[in-house]
């Protein structure tokens, strides 16, 4: 059988939990298929990396390591990875929906004459092996089906949190590749700022807690800052919120934002456009809070609270302080 390769995401060091979420996933082909899951990784210097990615179901580590690959380079990434695929032949490569994979697969699939589809919400495989991906169209109103057909390898991104990591132990054999990345592929990247966090990534949040238009300020996100710590959540806001110049935009949750899917979900003063559901209509549970009992967020979401939000999240905020 053929191999199911999975990119490995790392941030400042450390494998982003995507990519055991992308490792869960491939197993669910493999059990059709038989195919060898391996992780690939491209980048500086893996580092021992094995046990952690051989605890999700890797049984092959692919470690391409190169010093001009240490800062992100979309045309050397694509490179790298582009020449490592000519030379093994996998059927299928899956990652996570990062931006940095949406930024160098395309070139990839181009280097390549793969297929590609970004922003998985389930894959498959049919009895010929060919991969099948299920996204979302219509920011959100409807669910389609996509199928490759004599493209190898297929390519698909998964969005984040749409699969549960579940351990699964194997023994991995590492395989280290040498790839020389020519001049015209490298760049120099003069300075990294790394913008400290206090709270989850959202793409990545198990919970979020967002704001919008009806916050009324800047400083009213106080309220949200402070819920989202008293539960562990990340903190987001819709389009209205971002440009009224309440929040940055990398706070932005919507179809011209970022697209979440946590297990929980509170959109506070928030309407609930098309557009916003469409960055956050898959989480697990959606809970509204909203003085207006005919937003559209009432339409769509599990457990509604029609209220003034300056009363209704201090008090949950002291009794989720109160039950921690």
């Amino acid at each position: 059988m053929g191999e199911i390769w999975v990119l490995v995401d790392t941030s400042q060091g450390v494998i982003r939990n995507v990519t055991y979420e992308v490792l869960t996933a491939a197993r669910k082909l493999k059990e059709k298929n038989g195919a060898t899951i391996a992780a690939v990784y491209v980048g500086d210097e893996a580092g021992s990396i094995e046990e952690d990615l051989s605890k999700y179901g890797a049984e092959k580590i692919y470690k391409i390591e190169n010093p001009t690959l240490k800062d992100f380079n979309a045309s050397a990434h694509a490179h790298a990875l582009a020449e490592t695929i000519k030379k093994h032949n996998p059927d299928i490569i899956l990652a996570g929906n990062t931006l940095q994979n949406q930024d160098f697969l395309p070139r990839v699939a181009s280097r390549t004459s793969s297929g590609l589809s970004f922003d998985a919400i389930d894959i498959d495989i049919n009895s010929s092996s060919t991969l099948q991906v299920k996204r979302y169209r219509y920011s959100g109103k409807s669910i389609s089906t996509i199928s490759y057909h004599d493209v190898k390898p297929m390519i698909a991104t998964l969005r984040p949190n749409a699969f549960k990591p579940v351990e699964n132990q194997t023994s991995a054999e590492v395989i280290n590749e040498s790839i020389d990345v020519p001049a015209e592929n490298n760049m120099k990247v003069l300075e990294t700022k790394i913008i400290p966090k206090e709270r989850p990534e959202l793409t990545e949040a198990d919970k979020i807690v967002s704001g919008g238009r009806g916050m009324a300020n800047g400083d009213n996100f106080k309220l949200i800052f402070d819920i989202a710590d008293s539960i562990g959540a990340a903190a987001g806001a819709s389009r209205a919120a971002v440009d009224s110049g309440f929040v940055p935009y990398e706070m932005q949750v919507g179809q011209t934002g970022k697209v979440v899917s946590p297990n929980l979900y509170v959109a506070v003063g928030i309407s609930g456009s098309v557009q916003h559901y469409a960055g956050m209509g898959s989480s697990t549970i959606i809970v509204a809070i909203n003085k207006d009992p005919d937003a559209p967020i009432f339409q769509k979401c599990d457990y509604g609270i029609c209220g003034d939000l300056f009363e209704v999240i201090p008090a949950l905020t002291e009794e989720f302080k109160n039950l921690s």
